[in-house]
C-alpha cells in the first residue's frame, strides 16, 4: 500500500489482561489518497483478524467484494472483515479520495457488527452529520490530540462508535425526523388516540393506506409494528397510572384501551417482566417513575 498524503493515521498497541472484556482499537485515521498505488487486498494482509469501517468524505474509491464492484463516494462507507475476499483501492482521477477509517479486533464486537451489516449492507450510506460519523471523526481527533493513551479510553471510544452505529441503523423511534410524513402522522394518531384505537385496520383507514402497506412501511421506519408501538404507548401510560393513582387493574386496563384486565396483565408482563400489581408494589425491584421502550 502507498499513500501520497496522510492527514493522520494512528495505531494502538495496548497490552491488557486477556480476561478483561475491553474492545481493542487497532488503528484510526483520516487520509487523502491521490495515487493509484493505494490498494489493499483483504486476502494478502498479515495484520488480521480485524474489522474495518471506512467512510468517504470526498472523491471516491472502489470496493470489490466477492467479485462485485462498488464505487464508494461521499457519504458512503464500506464494512470489511480482514482477512476476507475483498479489495479496495483508489482508481485515480482528478479528485483525490478522502476518508476516515477505524480498524479494530473482532472480539467481542463481531455479533453486533454482523447484525448491523445484515440491516444496512456492506456499503452503507450515512449522512455526514449522523451520530456514528461524528463519533468516527471524534475518535480521529482524540488520537491526533494524543488523548487515547490507554486501553480503557480506546475501548470506551470504540464502544461509543459501535453503539451509535447500531442505534442509528436500527430504524428505532429516535430516528423520527427521518420518517416518511405518513408514518409521523401515524405515530401522532396513535399517541393521541391510544385509548380508543381498535386495531391496525382502523389506523390504515384513517391514513388512506392498505393494511399491508402500513405494516410494511411503519415497521421499516420505526422498527416495530403499529400494534407493538400502540402497546408500548399504552404501557407507558399504565406505568404513570400505577404510580400516581389507586385505580384497579381493570380500571387502568379500560382507561388505556384494553378490553380486559387479563390481557392488560399479559401485555404489561411481556414488556416489563412484571405484573402490574408487582410493579405497583415495588417489591423486589426499583421504584421506577417511568419506563422507556425501544
Amino acid at each position: 500500500m502507498s499513500s501520497t498524503k496522510a492527514l493522520g493515521i494512528y495505531g494502538f498497541r495496548f497490552s491488557e489482561p486477556d480476561r478483561l472484556p475491553l474492545l481493542n482499537l487497532f488503528a484510526a485515521g483520516h487520509s487523502v489518497e491521490l495515487s493509484p498505488d493505494y490498494h489493499w487486498n483483504g486476502l494478502e494482509r498479515s495484520d488480521g483478524p480485524l474489522l474495518l469501517f471506512q467512510y468517504t468524505v470526498s472523491g471516491s474509491g472502489i470496493y470489490e467484494l466477492d467479485g462485485e464492484s462498488f464505487s464508494i463516494g461521499p457519504g458512503q462507507a464500506f464494512m470489511a472483515e480482514i482477512p476476507g475476499s475483498h479489495r479496495y483501492y483508489y482508481p485515480g482521477g482528478t479528485e483525490p479520495w478522502e476518508f476516515y477509517f477505524l480498524l479494530f479486533r473482532p472480539e467481542p464486537l463481531l455479533p453486533l457488527w454482523n447484525d448491523i451489516k445484515s440491516r444496512i449492507g456492506a456499503t452503507p450510506a450515512l449522512d455526514s452529520g449522523s451520530p456514528p460519523v461524528r463519533m468516527l471523526r471524534d475518535i480521529v481527533r482524540e488520537a491526533h490530540a494524543g488523548r487515547i493513551t490507554d486501553p480503557y479510553s480506546a475501548s470506551s471510544l470504540l464502544h461509543q462508535f459501535m453503539m451509535e452505529l447500531g442505534r442509528h441503523t436500527s430504524g428505532g423511534p429516535r430516528d423520527a425526523a427521518g420518517w416518511p410524513p405518513a408514518i409521523r402522522e401515524c405515530v401522532r394518531f396513535i399517541e393521541a388516540n391510544y385509548s380508543s384505537m381498535i386495531g391496525q385496520e382502523q389506523l390504515a383507514g384513517k391514513l388512506g393506506l392498505s393494511k399491508f402497506h402500513l405494516l410494511r412501511t411503519f415497521s421499516k421506519a420505526v422498527g416495530v409494528t403499529p400494534n407493538d408501538y400502540l402497546n408500548r404507548v399504552r404501557i407507558e401510560h399504565a406505568v404513570k397510572l400505577l404510580r400516581t393513582t389507586d385505580y384497579s387493574i381493570e380500571a387502568i386496563a379500560g382507561q388505556i384501551g384494553y378490553s380486559s384486565g387479563s390481557y392488560f396483565i399479559k401485555v404489561f408482563h411481556k414488556l416489563t417482566g412484571q405484573t402490574p400489581g408487582a410493579f405497583r408494589s415495588g417489591n423486589g425491584s426499583l421504584n421506577y417513575s417511568r419506563l422507556f421502550f425501544s
